[in-house]
């Protein structure tokens, strides 16, 4: 049996946690809070606090960075957590959550071995975090993986791009506001395959080293994700509003995170397409059926 560390509990770090819980493991989730699914030990750390972090991940095989700090404050917040988990996780495997930020924008399909070549604010930060964990991979301090998956479908919540405000006005027949352009192709990545992505990779000796895309299904337009939803809650497909900088800026004065997206609208006005084919090919790994993931979706936000 293995112990495994997860740092994080939001919506991935808890899925990874039912995940590893279910197959045996011994499981310590990591917060602020010390909230963890039942059979994982949970423990309130602070993850800026290296003294405590690395106290609460002695003894394990495994730790994975699943923190999530506050959309507004990555420039700040992240690279000294960041440092941290390195330093916790000498001598262990260290697997990171990620995304597509590092990439910048990509003309074409974003494959796992282009390079991080991002100018946005957070995409450098994401960049750079990776840049540091191969140079301890190197150096022999840990053992580094990195997962990253598109935009988030299938939770709850209100910054994911189909949470509770798009199924909640579906529900009411009321227009649904979305960022960007809606007919561009786009790939979602359901937060149950990051999780079986994130088990999977711990434990494989050929995924250290290297990056990883998590298997996700083919891409769809927003508009699409919509009707798919409106199918499911058997209502009719809702007019659609869109975001652009302008009213995301106005929008940021009251909520901070809406601002931030700004920088990252190019995902969202041209296509945003991932290529996921070398986990499923090394790993075995398949996207669950997009029929599950929307039904899931609304479940989520039911």
């Amino acid at each position: 049996m293995t112990t495994h560390s997860i740092v994080g509990a939001g919506q991935v770090g808890t899925r990874l946690a039912d995940l590893l819980v279910a197959d045996g493991h011994e499981v310590r989730q990591i917060s602020r809070r010390g909230q963890h699914v039942p059979g994982a030990a949970g423990m309130a750390v602070d993850a800026s606090d290296l003294a405590t972090l690395s106290r609460a991940t002695e003894g394990s095989e495994v730790v994975y960075n699943c923190v999530n700090p506050a959309y507004h404050r990555w420039p700040q917040d992240w690279p000294p957590i960041a440092e941290n988990l390195l330093r916790a996780a000498r001598g262990k495997v260290l697997v990171t959550l990620s995304n597509l930020y590092g990439y910048g924008p990509v003309t074409g399909t974003i494959t796992q071995d282009l390079p991080l070549t991002a100018t946005t604010r957070k995409g450098q930060v994401r960049a750079q975090m990776w840049e540091r964990a191969l140079q301890a991979h190197a150096a022999g301090d840990l053992r580094a993986v990195e997962v990253r998956g598109s935009d988030y479908i299938g939770e709850a919540g209100q910054q994911v791009v189909f949470g509770s405000r798009v199924v909640d006005n579906l529900r009411a027949g009321k227009p649904v506001s979305l960022l960007g352009r809606t007919d561009m192709p786009h790939t979602w990545t359901y937060t149950g395959d990051v999780a079986a992505t994130l088990a999977m990779v711990a434990t494989d000796d050929r995924a250290y080293g290297h990056a990883w895309h998590v298997a996700s299904n083919d891409p769809r337009t927003q508009a699409q994700v919509v009707a798919d939803l409106a199918d499911v809650l058997e209502v009719p497909v809702p007019k659609i509003r869109t975001a652009g900088p302008v009213i995301l800026r106005a929008m940021g004065v009251v909520n901070p995170a809406m601002g931030e997206l700004v920088e990252m609208l190019y995902e969202f006005q041209h296509p945003f397409v991932m290529d996921s084919t070398p986990a499923q090919t090394m790993f075995g790994l398949k996207p669950t059926a997009w029929e599950t993931v929307i039904e899931q979706n609304v479940r989520a936000n039911s």
